[in-house]
């Protein structure tokens, strides 16, 4: 309806942009129930998401949004394109959580883009970039929680976050698609 949509979870797995695909089996189904899981735990703790209900093994119905075209990505841990980009060795306990922002297209390579960049070019006002600042940085706090229960360390991640009704709501997924995880004890990717 004019309200919602439907959100379908695949088994194709991609990376950098797209360039590389792989099908593997009932990753669509996992990838489901690990997002709602997690969307429903941060409901439960007072993030506002775009989750309505879910549909069956691999569909939700969410809230229609207007997506804010900035991804924004979370690291407590030195990884990856961080290691790379400043020199600092994989593993490294960063001092405090970094929020970054990028903007979001595909095909300019997903660009990091600074909050004065981002207002600049009307994507986001300054308010609403302190709401999605923070909101990331209770879902962090609560994404370490429920991780370690399972015992994994909650490395990086990246959020999406639209407008709905005049709110600012997390959109998207949250699944091994969109963090970095490491098992506790081992550091095993």
């Amino acid at each position: 309806d004019d309200n919602s949509y439907i959100i379908r979870f695949k088994d194709t797995a991609t990376a950098f942009n797209g360039e590389k695909k792989e099908e593997l089996n009932r990753k669509g189904i996992l990838n489901a129930a690990i997002s709602n899981l997690i969307y429903k735990y941060l409901e439960a703790n007072g993030v506002k998401t775009h989750l309505i209900k879910e549909l069956d093994e691999t569909g939700v119905l969410v809230r229609k949004a207007e997506i804010i075209m900035v991804e924004v990505i979370v690291r407590n841990v030195a990884a990856g394109s961080f290691s790379k980009k400043y020199g600092v060795p994989e593993g490294y306990w960063l001092k405090n959580t970094v929020v970054e922002f990028s903007l979001k297209s595909d095909a300019l390579g997903d660009p990091m883009i600074n909050s004065s960049q981002i207002t600049a070019l009307g994507i986001a006002t300054k308010a609403e970039l302190e709401e999605l600042e923070q909101t990331a940085l209770k879902i962090d706090k609560l994404l370490i929680e429920l991780f370690m229960k399972a015992g994994i360390k909650l490395i990086d991640f990246k959020l999406e976050f639209g407008r709905s009704n005049g709110e600012i709501i997390l959109c998207d997924e949250i699944s091994p698609d969109s963090c970095r995880l490491w098992e506790e004890g081992t550091d095993k990717k």
